[in-house]
């Protein structure tokens, strides 16, 4: 199963190294790695994607726990959160492309960053979903690069679960539609 770690650390050189020497000796692989200054200075909030079992993860909090300048871990796994993450997506176009590639950046709210006469590169922010769904998307024309950020959260204080809700609208608009 996939987890997401949130973790507070102190802004001091090797933090990283030390966390990510943890897990290649645990032999975990980070999935995805987000990193960035909080609204405290000095403080750095990481994001990251593991994947492992229940147990073994409640394992490796403990161990960085333990690590000097870490300040707080929390998985957030099942807790309701806002997920971001941000794409940039550069494509070969030709002219007969170039207004269906810009349907599809409208429809997702892509915003488009660079065009010239043979490319264009679009940046794309949202969920996780939205991130792949525009990529699946936009695989049928010739991708040339993606630059991708890593998954970033934050807990919802209101602790409204939007996947619930989402769920939960798809089965009343069946209902009500059927």
């Amino acid at each position: 199963m996939k987890h997401i770690l949130s973790v507070l650390v102190q802004d001091e050189s090797g933090v990283l190294s030390r966390i990510s020497g943890l897990f290649a000796r645990r032999g975990f692989n980070i999935d995805s790695l987000a990193v960035g200054p909080t609204e405290t200075n000095g403080i750095s909030r990481i994001t990251m994607s593991v994947r492992g079992n229940n147990r073994t993860i409640e394992q490796l909090i403990k161990q960085l726990h333990k690590l000097v300048n870490i300040l707080n871990v929390q998985n957030v796994t099942n807790i309701p959160c806002i997920e971001r993450e941000l794409m940039l997506i550069k494509i070969a176009i030709s002219h007969v492309q170039r207004s269906d590639i810009l349907d599809i950046a409208n429809i997702f709210r892509a915003k488009v960053v660079d065009i010239s006469s043979d490319f264009i590169t679009l940046e794309v922010t949202g969920d996780p979903g939205k991130i792949y769904a525009v990529q699946q998307l936009l695989s049928q024309y010739n991708i040339i690069e993606i630059a991708r950020t890593g998954k970033i959260t934050l807990v919802r204080e209101s602790n409204v679960n939007t996947e619930v809700l989402k769920k939960t609208l798809d089965y009343h608009q069946g209902y009500l539609y059927s």
